[in-house]
């Protein structure tokens, strides 16, 4: 028992508390244990009769078949590899910005008249996750078809599409459209930029000091997250850089030559 304690200690903790929300509230509905109605976004009780969990519980609700196993596994790795990279050793700045995220998710998603986020949340984090790759790199999936990460996030909005139909691609819209804002108004929409809200993006000191962090944020560590998506399955390949010549000007090596006859 110390041992599995030990182990998801290990676990980053903003990784820890959106896939331990995913189990706890998947599986108890699964299990029978809670009843889904309990945890789903329903603005007349989440506000009237101020069941304020359901802003949480709506989050984490997933399909309960095996479907939920591979989205558990791409939310558990697109996250982890997320905070251990792109914001490493700034935990408190990463669920500082997706709790506004989450909020701008609800909102998003108003007009759809959605009682469950889990998609919109995946997809999201998913496209931030991919705009932090390398420029040009690519993705092989499941080994079927190679396309650019930048792509990734509108693949999966097409199964969504083929598998769920309009109603349930346009939620996953929705998570794109606040990850595509997450990334340019805090990450400037490039490598190495900063964007308008850069500076508000920062954890106040509470939240720092309730995940134990003490230090001074450091700034941030673009371009990280596409090293997660090989242990994933997701094979990324880096852009080549073309070898320059090690001599004359039209990078061909022509040799000493010999002359004719000889």
């Amino acid at each position: 028992m110390d041992q599995f304690v030990a182990e998801l200690k290990k676990i980053p903790p903003v990784t820890r508390f959106v896939c331990g929300s995913s189990l706890a509230v998947t599986l108890s509905v699964a299990m029978k244990a809670l009843s889904p109605y309990k945890v789903l976004f329903v603005p007349k009780l989440t506000f009237g009769k101020l069941q304020l969990w359901r802003l949480h519980t709506a989050f984490f609700l997933g399909s309960g078949d095996l479907s939920y196993l591979f989205d558990f596994i791409m939310l558990y790795r697109t996250v982890n590899d997320l905070e251990l990279r792109s914001y490493s050793h700034r935990s408190s700045d990463f669920a500082w910005q997706l709790f506004w995220a989450c909020g701008s998710i609800i909102l998003a998603t108003r007009p759809l008249n959605a009682y469950i986020f889990p998609r919109s949340l995946l997809l999201c984090l998913v496209y931030l996750y991919s705009s932090l790759a390398p420029p040009g790199a690519t993705t092989s999936i499941m080994g079927l078809v190679t396309v650019p990460i930048k792509f990734y996030p509108y693949v999966l909005i097409t199964f969504d599409l083929i598998m769920g139909g309009p109603s349930y691609a346009a939620q996953s819209v929705a998570g794109a459209v606040v990850g595509h804002a997450w990334w340019w108004t805090v990450w400037g929409g490039e490598l190495g930029s900063q964007g308008l809200l850069t500076a508000w993006s920062r954890a106040p000191q509470w939240v720092r000091k309730f995940m134990g962090e003490t230090n001074t944020p450091t700034a941030p560590a673009a371009g990280g997250a596409a090293a997660g998506l090989e242990r994933s399955g997701i094979h990324v390949t880096a852009p080549r850089d073309r070898a320059q010549p090690a001599g004359g000007t039209t990078g061909h090596n022509w040799g000493r030559g010999q002359t004719l006859g000889s």
